[in-house]
C-alpha cells in the first residue's frame, strides 16, 4: 500500500510503458478538471459495495494519445483528433481500456478491492458527487504524462476512499 491510497508515479510509468509498449515520461503536472473545455476523459472506480473509491481523469491529449499508443494507431491520428477538438470512438474505447487496467494499480495501493464501474468522454456530463470528488485537493496525485513518439497529456488521480 502507498501513502493517502495513490499509485505511486513510478507504478504508474512501468503500467503505462508496459501497455502501451513505448517509454513514458512522468513528471509533476497541473490537476486535470472537470471545468475544462474540452472536459477530460473521466473514469469511475467502485468498491465492492458500489460506493465511489477513486475518480480517474485523462486531459484530451492523453486520451487521444494513449488511445492511439495502445491501439498502434500512428501519431498523426491522435494529432488529428486534437486537432478537430473530438476523439474519435476508436481512440476512446482504446483509452478506456488503459483506464481498466489501471485499476490493478488503485486496487494495489490500498486495502481495498477497486472496480471501473463507468467512464464518461469530454461530452458527457458528469454526476455531481463525480464533480465534487474531481476538484478534491487531496488526495491526489497529478502528472504529466509524455508517451514517446507520441505527445505529452496530463492525468489526476483521486483518492475518494475515507
Amino acid at each position: 500500500m502507498s501513502p493517502h491510497g495513490l499509485p505511486q508515479n513510478k507504478d504508474v510509468k512501468d503500467l503505462l510503458d508496459m501497455l502501451l509498449g513505448k517509454d513514458v515520461v512522468l513528471a509533476p503536472g497541473e490537476p486535470v478538471t472537470s471545468e475544462e473545455t474540452p472536459g477530460p476523459t473521466t473514469a469511475v472506480y467502485v468498491d465492492d459495495t458500489n460506493c465511489l473509491s477513486a475518480v480517474v481523469m485523462m486531459d484530451m491529449a492523453l486520451t487521444a494519445y494513449a488511445g492511439a499508443a495502445i491501439g498502434l494507431v500512428p501519431a498523426g491520428g491522435a494529432q488529428a483528433a486534437l486537432e478537430e477538438w473530438s476523439v474519435p470512438e476508436n481512440l476512446q474505447n482504446n483509452a478506456h481500456e488503459v483506464l481498466n487496467v489501471l485499476a490493478a494499480l488503485l486496487c494495489d495501493s490500498t486495502d481495498v478491492h477497486q472496480r471501473l464501474y463507468e467512464t464518461y468522454t469530454a461530452h458527457e456530463a458528469l454526476p455531481g458527487d463525480v464533480v465534487a470528488w474531481s476538484a478534491q485537493p487531496s488526495p491526489r496525485r497529478d502528472v504529466a504524462v509524455e508517451i514517446k513518439g507520441y505527445g505529452t497529456g496530463r492525468l489526476s488521480i483521486v483518492n475518494a476512499l475515507p
